[in-house]
């Protein structure tokens, strides 16, 4: 299984919490501390970066604009590396770096290894970078997908055998009938292309034209163009 850890978090100018580095470890983290001590703030940040919804009232007062950066170490073969790349983001040393600014005034922008990317990206990539627990947050487990990911780990080998069998047999069904709407598709645009040479060919017959016709209607255009002056 692949899996991505989020090392650091910047955040600066976000509510209650001016300048602060969190450092992560691999495995499962927990936020503790006093009521007003920032908690809320981290995993606000945390939000932030994932793609959540941005509101100026999050901006410390009298900031111009509030930023949270990320550091994530993620394997480059993992669905989220290549998403990634897919929209230009580069990594750096097998870690991809995603910051979020929110300014006073309410624009948000986000950048992904480098580069400038739609906030939905952010969020689309959130299910493989992170996972937050909290009351009611966890809504990874109640995904289906998810759901047969850990039951397919649990059973082991006797189901991973047979799961990568049928991943290759579903691949290939999926690449058999892309060729075969492909090929429909093609055969469709043939029959109308013939239909529209039948119909041009009807029409040129039922005018029946006549050796040196051209010739004589180019002349006879030329007269008519001139008309006024003869």
């Amino acid at each position: 299984m692949v899996v991505s850890v989020l090392e650091e978090m910047r955040i600066q100018a976000l509510g209650v919490i001016d300048d602060a580095v969190v450092e992560l470890a691999p495995g499962f983290t927990a936020v503790t501390g006093e009521t007003g001590a920032g908690k809320t703030m981290v995993v606000t940040s945390l939000g932030l970066l994932l793609g959540g919804r941005a509101d100026a009232a999050l901006v410390r007062a009298g900031a111009k604009a509030a930023v949270v950066e990320g550091r994530v170490s993620i394997a480059p073969e993992s669905a989220a590396a290549v998403r990634a790349a897919e929209a230009g983001a580069e990594l750096d040393d097998g870690e991809l770096l995603v910051s979020r600014t929110v300014s006073a005034e309410g624009r948000s922008r986000a950048h992904l290894g480098g580069r400038s990317v739609p906030v939905g990206l952010l969020a689309e990539l959130r299910e493989d970078l992170v996972a937050v627990h909290g009351q009611s947050d966890q809504q990874g487990l109640l995904r289906t997908a998810r759901q047969r990911q850990a039951l397919d780990r649990y059973a082991g080998e006797a189901v991973s055998g047979p799961l990568a069998e049928y991943a290759v047999a579903y691949e290939r069904l999926r690449t058999v009938s892309s060729e075969w709407a492909e090929l429909t598709e093609q055969a469709r645009e043939r029959a109308r292309e013939a239909d529209l040479l039948r119909f041009g060919l009807d029409e040129i017959e039922a005018v029946e034209p006549q050796p040196g016709e051209d010739a004589e209607l180019a002349a006879e255009a030329e007269r008519l163009g001139h008309a006024e002056a003869l």
